[in-house]
């Protein structure tokens, strides 16, 4: 582990994570704003050695990449609705004696592509994954007024039953909590996330049909890490005018976004831009906990970290 200096410590906690920008943006921010924390990588390529950290409880915040959604899910005293949609958390806060699990993934691709001037209300909307990402993308995409929602893996059954299972845990909060109110014009309640909208499940080969016919597809999956990784799906199947989202940065331009280029679809994205709303949002939850007063706008605080980190996406 790198050696820290006196104050806060932050991590993002994966393997692999060489590559993140991560580091670049928060340290930049904790800079600019005189905060003696600072935030490293916490690469562990053993199941194992990532509980230790967790356990070891030495940070104040981290941020949790692939493949340690899960573990973090399961190390959180304290989980909010995110997380526990999601069975998932991507940051961690501790908070004296509780560690606090949250997940920004669904909200930071939101956020991002609302940003690039994407709507949602009324959409049809394809997430290809399974994983804790794409629960997350799937429960911000319903909260921000898309009218149908697919669930897509390799296998149907595993998205059937992830579904299934997904929409269990959300009615059962959707109907013992108050209803949080929508956050924004357009937007819907979160029980209203859960009454409103169609879900549906499918499989790349099952549902061509939906793909092709979708307004935005969006990958929650991790293939196009690699420089030489295919695409989750046939494009083939995309057209003009669709919007493509795909979470994975670590290779510039994926397989996936570059076919929808080429294809003519409207826009298409890879997940630098939603990283950095990750980082924002991830950045106000911790700030709030700590009690740490951050006198930037969202939209000041997205263009500092997007700017830190070297992204070429649209700016706020």
């Amino acid at each position: 582990m790198t050696e820290q200096s006196e104050g806060e410590r932050l991590y993002i906690l994966g393997h692999p994570v060489a590559h993140s920008k991560s580091p670049v943006m928060y340290n930049a921010l904790y800079e600019r704003l005189g905060l003696p924390w600072t935030y490293a990588l916490a690469d562990y390529a053993e199941l194992d050695d990532a509980r230790v950290f967790l356990d070891a409880r030495e940070f104040l915040s981290v941020n949790i990449t692939t493949p340690y959604k899960p573990l973090a899910f399961q190390a959180a005293t304290r989980k909010a609705a995110t997380a526990q949609l999601a069975q998932g958390a991507n940051v961690l806060v501790r908070k004296d004696d509780q560690l606090i699990g949250f997940n920004t993934d669904g909200d930071g691709c939101v956020k991002f592509l609302e940003l690039a001037g994407v709507t949602f209300k009324g959409k049809r909307v394809v997430v290809c994954g399974t994983g804790p990402t794409a629960l997350s993308i799937l429960h911000a995409c319903a909260i921000a007024g898309a009218d149908v929602l697919l669930l897509l893996s390799r296998d149907k059954e595993r998205a059937h039953s992830v579904l299934d299972a997904y929409l269990e845990r959300f009615g059962k909060l959707a109907n013992a909590t108050i209803d949080f109110p929508a956050i924004k014009e357009g937007h819907r309640s979160f029980r209203e996330a859960y009454t409103k909208p169609t879900f549906k499940f499918g499989s790349y080969t099952t549902s061509t049909g939906a793909l092709g016919s979708a307004d935005i597809v969006i990958n929650a999956t991790p293939v196009g890490m690699k420089p030489d990784d295919p695409a989750p799906f046939d494009t083939g199947l995309l057209r003009p005018g669709q919007v493509v989202m795909d979470a994975v940065y670590a290779s510039g331009r994926t397989k996936l976004v570059a076919d929808a280029l080429q294809a003519g679809c409207k826009a298409a994205y890879n997940g630098g831009g939603m990283l950095v709303a990750q980082a924002v949002a991830s950045a106000l939850i911790v700030s709030d906990i700590a009690e740490v007063k951050i006198p930037y706008s969202e939209a000041e605080l997205f263009n500092l970290m997007a700017d830190a980190a070297g992204f070429d996406c649209p700016r706020a």
